[in-house]
């Protein structure tokens, strides 16, 4: 099993920053892809950014030249660097990795989510 754990949100105000981050914990041989996804109240989750083991990356249109997705993997954890915070960006975000785990002599690939950490910006 895996479990993935976020921190960092929290209230700010428009034009603030945050940083969010996501542990990885469990039976992992590796991560491969990590994202960050979001759902506004109302509104579908839509992926925010991604980056892969190797450390390419991909962002949503809306938060590009704003937000900085890194990751640690000797550490299995995921960043989302958030800067210049609009109230648009107000959502529940979650984390996502594609994990292979390693157990009793068998690697099993799983894809796991987060349970979310809130982010409130004030306008």
């Amino acid at each position: 099993q895996v479990q993935l754990v976020e921190s960092g949100g929290g209230l700010v105000q428009a034009g603030g920053s945050l940083r969010l981050s996501c542990a990885a914990s469990g039976n992992i041989f590796k991560i491969d892809a990590m994202d960050w996804y979001r759902q506004a109240p109302g509104k579908q989750r839509e992926v925010v950014a991604n980056i892969t083991s190797g450390g390419s990356t991909n962002y949503a249109d809306s938060v590009k030249g704003r937000f900085t997705i890194s990751r640690d993997n000797a550490k299995n954890v995921a960043f989302l660097q958030m800067n210049s915070l609009k109230p648009d960006d107000t959502a529940v975000y979650y984390c996502n990795a594609e994990v292979v785990l390693y157990g009793e002599g068998i690697y099993r690939r799983i894809n796991s989510w987060g349970q979310g950490t809130q982010v409130t910006v004030s306008s």
